[in-house]
């Protein structure tokens, strides 16, 4: 059979068809794949609880003496708490100061519509009394949140439907600290663990993450702390760790049993920052008692202080007096901010400060940054809406652009704040202030890319 010229044009334009179709189906797969892989922020710490950002492929510089463009913008009221991400939702909580009523949102991570909110009523007896602390914690189709004044929620992640809830005052004689309640939850296998403080023996306690059913209890402590209990494994034992106003406690995770202990009295009960570990050492850091560095045997039933800060003071400090923000440890040294807003390094191995530096916040009582590992530099977010790509290293601190991320809109000591800890997922920073919460795109092909959101 002879083929005319016709025919070879014909199946040359199928082949050509074929081979764009096969393109475009290979880009869209490819595309899908990177969405896939993408990292969640589904609590408190992100993936790993433990403070790093892990994703690949972000911007090595952010745009200078500019807002950051964002994705979209969606308004909210008032808080403290940060957000918190997964599976293409964002949760956040607020407060509704006209109706005396704390809420939960659930809006759509690529567009910021809200898909459900709850909103129950609550009156506020608390110091700062501007909103819920406590971050969502997102565990498959369920999600746990805690109010400023112990309403604890487990809804549906898809509908905001309420599958069970509890209030620490009426079901545990709970005595709120000053500031409310913190503390975000832990879930671990089918339990929900959290700071309660209720009354015999119940600082902490583990819930049927299912049902509400209480687990065990354990601790007691007539402060209640602000610190999120947090699991590690010290040699061959896991251990659930809560750091209290009286001491630095390990207990087993799967029935509340005391494993060690390390007394160490805070002044104001203010133990907030989460608990570092490195090796087989636990660092803790609070604002008035400064720095201290634990130590725990190979059996992980023994524990003993390395060493600890000497000063009892705010202001005459000698090490770390950390009020908010969770400094970051490894091996050789320890980066944090201190009381009056002093970023500094320590050496990790003797607690001796090296370097400070104010040039990444400012200078005032509680003044606040956090601090956020990603590959080889930081991402700094700092309470006046700054977020700072920075190298931090025993030399110094080296800053390689910053850019305003969200205005501070909560006033303190005579300026404006922000105190709530973005999240990062979806290759992007979820931030909120008093008045929204917004998503910028921190992807390296964005760079520069004016996005179309408000």
């Amino acid at each position: 059979m002879t083929r005319t010229t016709t025919d070879w044009r014909q199946e040359t334009a199928w082949f050509k068809s074929f081979a764009m179709t096969g393109l475009m189906w290979m880009i869209g797969l490819l595309s899908t794949s990177q969405t896939l892989c993408a990292d969640d922020w589904p609590q408190w710490g992100g993936p790993q609880r433990d403070l790093v950002w892990r994703e690949t492929g972000i911007v090595e510089r952010l745009p200078a003496g500019k807002r950051l463009p964002r994705v979209w913008s969606t308004p909210i009221a008032e808080g403290y708490s940060g957000p918190a991400v997964a599976d293409g939702r964002v949760f956040i909580t607020d407060y509704l100061r006209q109706q005396r009523s704390e809420r939960v949102l659930c809006l759509d991570a690529e567009n910021g519509e809200v898909q459900w909110t709850h909103t129950y009523p609550t009156g506020y007896t608390i110091s700062y009394p501007a909103g819920p602390r406590s971050t969502p914690v997102i565990d498959g189709d369920r999600v746990y949140t805690i109010g400023a004044m112990g309403d604890m929620f487990c809804f549906k992640v898809a509908t905001g439907e309420v599958v069970w809830n509890t209030n620490f005052v009426e079901r545990f004689a709970t005595k709120l600290p000053i500031w409310g309640m913190v503390a975000a939850p832990l879930v671990d296998a089918g339990q929900l663990i959290t700071l309660v403080g209720g009354g015999n023996g119940a600082l902490v306690v583990s819930f049927d993450k299912l049902t509400g059913k209480e687990l065990w209890r354990s601790l007691n402590d007539e402060q209640v702390g602000y610190c999120p209990p947090m699991i590690f494994k010290f040699g061959s034992t896991r251990q659930l760790i809560v750091w209290h106003p009286d001491a630095v406690s390990a207990i087993n995770p799967q029935n509340g049993s005391s494993l060690w202990e390390i007394p160490f009295s805070i002044r104001a009960g203010l133990s907030i920052s989460t608990p570092r570990k490195i090796g087989n050492r636990l660092f803790v850091t609070a604002f008035y008692n400064g720095p201290m560095m634990i130590e725990v045997s190979d059996s992980g039933r023994k524990a003993a202080v390395v060493w600890k800060g000497k000063s009892d003071s705010e202001i005459r400090t000698d090490g770390l007096h950390s009020i908010i923000s969770t400094p970051v440890v490894n091996s050789t040294h320890i980066y944090g901010v201190c009381s009056y807003g002093q970023l500094r390094c320590l050496d990790a191995n003797t607690g001796q400060r090296l370097w400070q530096t104010l040039d990444a916040t400012g200078q005032g009582r509680w003044w606040n940054a956090f601090i956020i590992p990603h590959e080889d530099r930081f991402f700094v977010h700092n309470e006046q809406g700054d977020l700072i790509i920075a190298k931090l290293s025993p030399s110094g601190y080296e800053e390689i652009s910053r850019s305003q991320l969200v205005e501070p809109t909560r006033p303190v000591k005579r300026r404006m704040t922000i105190w709530s800890h973005p999240a990062f997922a979806m290759k992007s920073v979820f931030a909120r202030n008093d008045r929204e919460i917004v998503r910028v795109n921190l992807a390296a092909n964005a760079a520069g890319r004016e996005n179309s959101g408000n």
